[in-house]
């Protein structure tokens, strides 16, 4: 073995000491960043025990009963009218079989109680159609329940249970301050097994799967047929969302769950509570996306906001609002898009007067639109002047084969004899025409923002297009009355 001088050592680590000092601070370095490192895995909890302690008396199971019409004969065993079906009938009710009896029929699901007078949230689809609505308690009582309302858009019910003592409840969190990645914990009764505790993370924020108002958590905490309803929780026991849906083939969770956001259902829930209903603001235009090539055609710098495509009767009408503006603020927000102005103005009180910004042929207005009730909205459609006459039968624009709206052709496409505009009659599949959608029976009202009751008209609007230097051209097109804009290339008028 090889000996080591310590003298030598010793003047090796004199010699050495910068060296020395530079390791020691690295090594420190080091360790400070391993006890960081160690105090953010830390947020990840050892165990969900004392969150699921705290807050499952507030979690309870629900059952509902309704009474189904029996049957009127042995459906889906002989075909009706068989000479069969007497005696299968005879059959059944000889058996026990329902017959012409009404039977009863039962449902699971989930809420939570969100007041310590009883107020509980659940999933609309949960209690639709229920006769009697049973709520059990974690603690093992259970209450009949009163529905106070439901808002379907949302999938958001309210029921309301009188107990004896104040129940334990839990509150609602801020979903906007959910970030992918944190952890959540879903509480429910899947498959009847009550009470039953799932944890997960936040997969995705701002799903929307088909309505109007969805914003939904995307999770894969597991939830299973029987949660719906039941809260999703955040790390400090606050619901952030309402578990309403599964993606699954089979019918069980494959880690994808959705959950209605908590800023969502609450401001349902708050309408609920204080009207029965719920009360969303309407401002009254048909809207859809800016798509890059639109936003070329109008000069705009962006494809944010979201263009006005109809304005029936109504607040935006009285306000000056017009076909072809593009709303880029409202109520002091930011327009992202039709999706986004759909909710903010969903969630604004009806009767509020707010500031609209639009952007109407390159320049920037203002507007002050005092907001309808929506559930209250019923759309008329202005009748429009005719048309003028002295036209061509027939001519080819843009891939596009058009015809000035006559009698004649109102009658044979049933539009009403107010209808003007010029009707599509024909597009050549290899145009861009036909790519983006305009089919044979389509109507064009507009170009380049201006009503067109002309050929002639549409063909100036395509010259003023050019001469301004734009590469394409805004088209108002309806189809069985439903309005959207659809920007052509100006390359495809020659």
């Amino acid at each position: 073995m090889n000996q080591v001088n310590p003298q030598a050592l010793a003047v090796t680590r004199d010699a050495a000491s910068p060296l020395r000092l530079f390791w020691l601070a690295a090594v420190s370095m080091f360790l400070i960043v391993s006890q960081t490192l160690m105090a953010s895995a830390q947020n990840a909890p050892e165990s969900f025990a004392k969150l699921a302690e705290r807050i499952s008396p507030a979690v309870v199971n629900i059952t509902t009963s309704t009474t189904v019409a029996g049957r009127t004969g042995p459906q889906g065993i002989v075909p009706e009218g068989s000479p069969f079906e007497d005696f299968f009938r005879e059959f059944q009710d000889r058996n026990g079989g329902p017959g012409d009896r009404p039977r009863r029929s039962s449902a699971l699901g989930s809420g939570f109680v969100i007041s310590e007078d009883g107020y509980i949230v659940t999933n609309n689809h949960v209690i639709e159609g229920a006769d009697e609505i049973e709520i059990e308690f974690f603690e093992g009582f259970t209450l009949p329940a009163e529905l106070v309302g439901t808002d379907p858009n949302t999938d958001i019910a309210l029921l309301k249970v009188e107990a004896d003592e104040a129940l334990k409840f839990v509150s609602f969190g801020n979903s906007d301050n959910a970030r992918v990645g944190d952890w959540v914990m879903a509480m429910g009764n899947p498959l009847g097994q009550g009470f039953s505790v799932s944890a997960g993370i936040v997969s995705a924020r701002n799903r929307a799967l088909s309505g109007t108002y969805d914003d939904y958590i995307q999770t894969d905490a597991a939830i299973n047929r029987g949660n719906s309803g039941g809260p999703l929780f955040n790390m400090d026991g606050q619901v952030i969302g309402v578990n309403t849906a599964i993606l699954s083939p089979n019918g069980g969770s494959i880690g994808i769950g959705f959950s209605m956001a908590s800023n969502v259902v609450t401001k349902v829930v708050d309408q609920l509570k204080e009207f029965g209903e719920t009360r969303r603001g309407w401002l009254g235009v048909r809207i859809q996306d800016v798509t890059e090539d639109m936003a070329e055609a109008l000069g705009l710098a962006s494809t944010e906001g979201a263009m006005v495509s109809d304005v029936p009767e109504g607040p935006a009408m009285e306000a000056g609002m017009q076909a072809g503006d593009v709303i880029v603020s409202f109520d002091g927000r930011e327009v992202q898009d039709t999706r986004q102005l759909v909710r903010i103005v969903g969630n604004t009180e009806v009767g509020k007067s707010v500031r609209v910004v639009v952007n109407r042929n390159g320049n920037t207005e203002t507007l002050k639109v005092t907001l309808g009730r929506r559930e209250e909205a019923e759309r008329t459609y202005p009748a429009s002047q005719e048309m003028t006459p002295e036209e061509p039968a027939e001519s080819e624009l843009m891939g596009l084969t058009l015809s000035p709206l006559t009698q004649e052709l109102r009658d044979e496409m049933g539009l009403q004899s107010s209808a003007t505009g010029l009707a599509v009659t024909g597009v050549d599949e290899t145009s861009e025409a036909f790519e983006k959608g305009l089919r044979a029976g389509d109507i064009i009202t507009e170009a380049g923002q201006a009503e067109v009751l002309s050929i002639s008209e549409l063909e100036t609007k395509i010259e003023e297009a050019k001469e301004a230097g734009r590469k394409s051209i805004l088209l108002l097109v309806r189809r069985g009355g439903d309005p959207r804009f659809v920007a052509l290339s100006l390359d495809a008028s020659e």
